[in-house]
């Protein structure tokens, strides 16, 4: 048995992000599990699948970026005792520790959508939000003439749900600028009434896909794929689309099993963990906090969403650290801060920042980073990526 100070479990983004924090912050004994040797930043997989990154440029071997004096379980965790703190591991090994920080994301739920895994094992169907689709996405619909193509935006919660949206319009722009986008029927599949259900992003967005001529599903679910079929249920019945080329389909998210089936999870469906969404602490286990797209945080997930959550809940630990009986009146505080960056074009992106009840966020007093710009999509494509690797993931951001 083994036993650290702070044990993060998830070497994603948030945990490699948090322990860089939390060690350049002064804590002496951190230790991450995590049994990927591949580290990605996974916002590149809609370039992929867009034509315009590889698969190379996103990826980096984990003990590149697991930070200097962390220690690394390289294992996975299968079972967890919040009462002690204690994780126990696929390889046997049970972990105490002082305090628990639970951030491992999201499985895809592939059951919740009846046909999908058929699908897109025959090769009609993926999606930019698997590290397995997202090579296949491009090849499939680059050199396309005509046919029928569905997309889809998955459910709450998922990794930056809004994102999936990218796709669609980079593959319309692509299509308009070689002249076949009127012989290319587009459906869209959309969880809700609207686009992401804010005003005034929402109004970029529509006009964005009246102009490619998407036919728009709206509180839509897929209830199976197959024969090259999709089956969409909506509020006002069922849909079939038939003889469809690609379907563009994401898979609906869950936590994963061994937090759903745990003391730890509320009573979300997906079984999130119960956090206080403005403290990142759980809710009845003290020494467990939360982050990222497992935690209950009520609001959508993103990398922005995880700088501000890190912010807060590196703080939070060290304030606990240093006085275990810390009023909740003197922790730091997350209000539900994300972003959603989403292309309109090939070239032209919008970042749309919020807060948790939808009110205007914006990290800039000007410009309007809310109006489609190309030096946003620069931003986006280059410049963040490197931001990522050689300062968010090192605490330093």
């Amino acid at each position: 048995m083994a036993h650290h100070e702070v044990l993060v479990v998830g070497g994603g983004n948030a945990g490699i992000s948090l322990a860089a924090r939390l060690l350049r912050d002064g804590a002496r004994d951190v230790a991450v599990v995590e049994s990927e040797t591949v580290h990605r930043y996974r916002p590149l997989l809609n370039y992929v699948g867009a034509g315009e990154a590889t698969m190379a440029s996103l990826e980096r071997p984990a003990a590149s970026v697991v930070p200097r004096g962390c220690t690394w379980v390289r294992d996975r965790v299968v079972a967890v005792e919040p009462e002690v703190p204690a994780v126990r591991t696929q390889g046997g090994t049970r972990i105490t520790c002082t305090t628990l920080v639970v951030c491992p994301g999201l499985e895809e739920d592939w059951d919740a959508t009846p046909g999908l895994s058929e699908a897109s094992a025959a090769g009609w169907a993926g999606s930019t939000f698997t590290v397995e689709g997202a090579p296949r996405v491009w090849p499939a619909l680059r050199d396309l003439t005509g046919g029928r193509v569905v997309f889809t935006v998955p459910p709450e919660p998922a990794p930056c749900s809004a994102t999936a949206l990218k796709p669609l319009f980079m593959a319309c722009d692509h299509w308009r600028r070689r002249g076949v986008l009127e012989d290319v029927d587009v459906h869209l599949v959309l969880p809700g009434p609207s686009p992401l259900g804010l005003p005034g992003p929402d109004r970029y967005l529509e006009e964005a896909l009246t102009s490619y001529g998407v036919d728009v599903l709206r509180e839509g679910r897929v209830t199976s794929l197959r024969d090259r079929r999709v089956t969409v249920s909506t509020p006002t019945g069922s849909r079939e689309l038939d003889d469809v080329t690609f379907a563009h389909v994401v898979p609906h998210y869950r936590a994963p099993s061994w937090v759903a089936r745990s003391p730890l999870a509320g009573a979300t469906p997906a079984g999130l963990v119960d956090v206080d969404p403005t403290t990142l602490r759980h809710r009845r286990y003290p020494a467990v906090w939360s982050l990222g797209d497992v935690a209950d945080h009520r609001t959508r997930s993103s990398g922005g969403a995880l700088r501000e959550q890190v912010t807060v809940l590196a703080r939070n630990i060290a304030l606990t650290r240093d006085d275990a009986g810390v009023s909740t009146a003197r922790l730091a505080r997350y209000d539900g801060y994300t972003v959603m960056p989403v292309t309109v074009a090939r070239h032209r992106l919008m970042l749309v920042e919020v807060d948790r009840d939808g009110r205007p966020r914006p990290s800039v007093p000007f410009p309007d980073l809310v109006r489609p710009r190309r030096a946003t999509w620069v931003a986006d494509r280059y410049a963040l990526p490197v931001t990522y690797f050689r300062g968010i993931l090192r605490g330093r951001v």
